[in-house]
């Protein structure tokens, strides 16, 4: 199939304008050692390649090396027809430098390239207008004008690759052969001084909103509310839908078992599948309102003003305002959030923060706090009247973990740990422009984050569900309690009991070092064999009838937060700083202290 790389700087929309072309059809990858996605769809009998931007071949990270080499080798594969090169038309300056660059590559290698100068629509906005064809004379290649978010344009690009057009393409003007990265600088800034927009005029608008969420009082309170929003969505907005979803599961359950009768089948589909991968699915709507407000914040360009608000105070916790970014990241996952901290610009801040990132509370941890968070606050009680108390507490203990984290890493800035990393790097980072967001690969982002968790997340909980049903149902005409699972149980309760818990949480704890999420579904699964039947996806209200101490609970709230349970993550963590024992020894640490701290809250509260 014949091959279309797409390329430009960050922030230039070439992920839109890439959504525009492939639609629907595209797959996800990444290379092996970085974390920048990778897609690829289909256009026509093309197939194109997105690839990570870039500012520049001569590459600064780990991230931008590995990317710039396969760029090479797909620039000098056979099957390589075309390079598309993104541009920005509100920053044309900078998007050139990389362009001209990628045009010396492909005009090496024999290939053709074509520009794209996205954000027409601004353009016309600020009533500035570039000479498309006098730009093209100068670049020696097509320029199509378009905008990817308006969809100006995007027509007759698709219908002019498709049919080759770019190949009748002949300039007028001789391609100047630019060699060192001196002669590419001065080149981009001539074509920007001639066709380019003024950059007062683009930046004007957008400094008005910087004094405000830039400003070191207003900019912080600004930051901590959108915080704060944020947290108190994940419950708030998504408290409808995971309301539908266990209806859903409870009406399923309800159809499908008037067919089985009475019998094993049907205590195995009511409370291994229902009770607990049923129990766990309910939690899925969070990890997507997650997912979706994050990418608000990152599509609109707030996400880099929040990294530049943060470096300052970050600094005070021997951490880099790049830290920010890896530790919200590590609210979706810790393991991509991670290996995100390859873009920090100090290798020991870059270690600092790979130690802590575990403590951002992750998507897997959001099932866990849901189902604790609705058994010991109430639903209808509201902070200032205004706020729900439980997407307070939500926020509070999302804090909690970040303050932790801040405590730690600044603890281990201090410590001889990361004495072997103490080179540092200038902070530099780029302000995209504001721009509102684009539905579409939002709307992707969204469903992709909900599909790859229950694909990661529910054959492990299956797994563990049917491990612990047929434990906790043999001896046949036993009691749980005198299963198997109940003698396993029994056995590790003393662990657990100074925590004020018994011995179905310490299986659910123990089962949840697979993965933090699997506590719901192992704890579904035995609340379900104990006579949960008629209220098959309502955990929650079962714990309640249990009559879980608040001490308790607020330990175990504790407990999940600071607990380093995923073996994913360990791996990541040692794979990233080539040290099995301080991952490990991590592992241990956290787990003590979560430990304590369950232990304290059991005592005091």
């Amino acid at each position: 199939m014949k091959k279309i790389l797409l390329v430009g700087k960050p922030n230039c929309g070439k992920s839109l304008l890439f959504n525009q072309l492939t639609g629907l059809r595209q797959k996800v990858a990444n290379y092996p050692g970085v974390t920048v996605e990778i897609k690829s769809g289909a256009m026509g009998e093309y197939e194109v390649i997105d690839f990570p931007g870039t500012y520049s071949l001569s590459t600064m990270s780990i991230d931008e090396q590995v990317a710039v080499e396969q760029l090479t080798l797909r620039v000098n594969d056979d099957e390589t027809e075309l390079v598309v090169c993104v541009l920005d038309a509100t920053r044309l300056e900078r998007s050139l430098v990389f362009a001209l660059q990628a045009q010396l590559l492909a005009s090496k290698a024999n290939k053709p390239i074509v520009y794209v100068l996205n954000f027409i629509d601004e353009v016309k906005r600020f009533g500035h207008d570039i000479d498309i064809d006098g730009l093209a004379n100068e670049l020696g290649a097509p320029v199509y004008a378009l905008s990817a978010r308006s969809l100006d344009g995007i027509a007759e690009f698709k219908n002019a690759l498709l049919n080759a057009e770019y190949k009748n393409f002949n300039p007028l003007v001789p391609k100047i052969p630019l060699e060192t990265t001196k002669e590419v600088v001065d080149f981009s800034r001539a074509l920007a001084k001639t066709y380019a927009i003024n950059k007062d005029v683009v930046l004007k608008n957008q400094n008005k909103v910087d004094n405000f969420l830039l400003n070191s009082l207003f900019g912080s309170f600004a930051f901590l509310a959108i915080m704060f929003v944020l947290f108190q969505s994940i419950f708030t907005w998504a408290s409808p839908l995971m309301d539908g979803v266990e209806t859903i599961i409870a009406g399923m359950a309800v159809f499908i078992t008037q067919f089985t009768g009475q019998g094993v089948v049907t205590d195995f589909l009511n409370d291994a599948i229902f009770g607990g991968v049923g129990s766990f699915l309910v939690f899925v709507p969070q990890i997507m309102v997650l997912t979706f407000i994050i990418g608000l914040l990152e599509d609109s360009g707030y996400l880099a003003r929040a990294a530049l608000i943060c470096h300052k105070p970050l600094s005070y916790f021997g951490l880099s305002g790049r830290s920010f970014i890896p530790y919200l990241s590590g609210h979706a996952c810790a393991i991509p959030a991670i290996m995100a901290a390859r873009t920090i610009e100090s290798p020991r801040k870059r270690l600092i923060t790979m130690m802590t990132i575990p403590l951002m509370s992750c998507s897997a941890r959001l099932p866990v706090y849901a189902l604790l968070v609705s058994v010991f606050i109430p639903s209808d009680v509201y902070w200032l009247g205004i706020f729900n108390l439980q997407g307070v507490t939500f926020f509070g203990l999302y804090m909690f973990g970040i303050v932790t984290a801040l405590i730690i890493s600044a603890l281990l800035s201090r410590s001889s740990i990361t004495d072997h990393e103490k080179s540092e790097m200038p902070f530099i980072i780029e302000l995209p422009s504001y721009r509102l967001p684009h539905w579409k690969p939002l709307y992707h982002r969204v469903i992709n984050s909900g599909v790859q968790f229950i694909k990661r997340a529910a054959p492990i909980i299956f797994m563990v569900a049917v491990g612990i049903w047929v434990l906790g149902y043999f001896p046949l005409n036993a009691s749980l309690e005198e299963s198997w699972l109940g003698s396993i149980g029994h056995f590790v309760e003393p662990i657990f009991a100074p925590l004020g818990l018994d011995w179905r949480y310490g299986i659910a704890i123990l089962m949840s070092f697979l993965a933090r999420e699997v506590f719901v579904g192992a704890l579904g699964t035995l609340y379900g064999m104990e006579g949960a039947d008629e209220n098959i996806a309502g955990l929650a209200q079962n714990i309640m009838n249990d009559g879980l101490p608040l001490g308790t609970g607020i330990g175990l709230l504790l407990f999940y937060v600071v607990a380093l349970q995923c073996v994913a993550t360990v791996a990541t963590l040692k794979a990233e700083t080539g040290n099995s024992k301080l991952s490990w020894g991590l592992y241990a640490a956290y787990g003590v202290l979560a430990y304590i701290l369950a232990f304290l809250a059991n005592a005091l509260i």
